[in-house]
């Protein structure tokens, strides 16, 4: 496994500061924004396809800081109900896909998307249960007329521009949320779907990171290190379903926190041998989202932490018997 940081901590610089620092760090890899809700302060994928020039200048600053790129990131909604946003967003992706063949790359990562609830909609309907029917109609019709074409598509173009896997983050308000969702996705269209795991997602669903790790296996394509703190006060009044401002970190009933300042060594220590145990050796990409703490602290102690407890060296024989 490889240190790696989402770039998008530091999009207010540019990428060689931002480089800079992060090799300072100890960091090896980095998750690049290319467009989407990531945004592309870092990497203008439109801007790169179209100049060979600055694509060759890209690479050589990757390259003197001796740093690998372990995804593009390009999240954002390709199945919208408004037409233009879901042409932009697919145009985002394609792109994300055209740069990550030009620099010998096999992911990306992104959202699966959601849907309306039809063809006149205005606005994505996420649906959380099943009843009224109402609420099962329109769920088949997402994933049926939308949803599994639209990624069947998209994967065919993937893999004729040597993409195979694209990493989808599993995210509360997109068709997939969950295990189950991310591998329903996953069977009906093709194994090139896995996932961008981001456990901070998961923990305020009430879900365990290491059963889901396991669940997943080799589906696992990515891993985005962040924590979630959930307030047991504000969830035991108000329940986990939360629409407060993310700044308004009193009141909610959780919050996206630094790794370790969620939970403990412990469970991070779980998670990292959960990884290790299905086989997944790649990055370890920190996403700092952490209200309560600078960019510079929030990143600092969770690669700290993240020392500690990540493994890196090859097992080799079990010579203890």
């Amino acid at each position: 496994m490889k240190l790696g940081v989402f770039t998008t901590l530091l999009s207010d610089v540019p990428l060689e500061e931002a480089l800079k620092y992060f090799k300072s760090l100890g960091i090896e890899m980095v998750e690049i924004g290319c467009g989407g809700y990531p945004g592309n302060a870092h990497a203008n994928a439109e801007e790169l396809l179209a100049d060979e020039g600055k694509l060759n200048d890209f690479k050589a600053l990757i390259a003197k800081y001796g740093m690998e790129i372990s995804a593009l990131s390009c999240h954002s909604n390709p199945v919208h109900p408004n037409k233009e946003i879901a042409a932009e967003a697919d145009k985002t992706i394609r792109n994300a896909i055209l740069l990550a063949e030009k620099l010998g790359l096999h992911q990306i990562n992104t959202f699966s998307g959601c849907p309306g609830d039809s063809e006149n909609a205005k606005y994505p309907n996420w649906v959380v249960c099943p009843w009224p029917d109402d609420f099962t109609e329109i769920l088949n019709w997402q994933w049926d007329q939308v949803l599994v074409p639209y990624w069947k598509g998209l994967v065919e173009f993937a893999k004729a521009h040597g993409v195979n896997k694209i990493a989808l983050e599993l995210h509360p308000g997109f068709c997939v949320y969950n295990t189950e969702s991310l591998l329903k996705l996953r069977d009906r269209v093709g194994p090139e779907i896995g996932a961008n795991f981001d456990p901070s997602h998961l923990i305020w669903q009430g879900m365990d990171p290491v059963a889901c790790i396991k669940k997943m296996g080799d589906a696992i394509f990515h891993f985005h290190a962040k924590d979630t703190k959930i307030d047991k006060y504000n969830t035991a009044v108000n329940g986990v379903l939360d629409t407060k401002s993310y700044g308004d970190v009193l009141n909610r009933s959780w919050v996206f926190r630094s790794v370790g300042y969620g939970n403990d060594y412990s469970y991070w220590k779980d998670m990292i041998s959960a990884l290790r145990t299905v086989g997944y050796d790649y990055a370890i990409s920190i996403e700092h989202e952490d209200s309560l703490m600078s960019q510079n602290e929030g990143l600092s102690k969770a690669v700290s932490m993240l020392k500690e407890v990540l493994v890196t060296e090859p097992t080799g024989a079990a010579w203890w018997f």
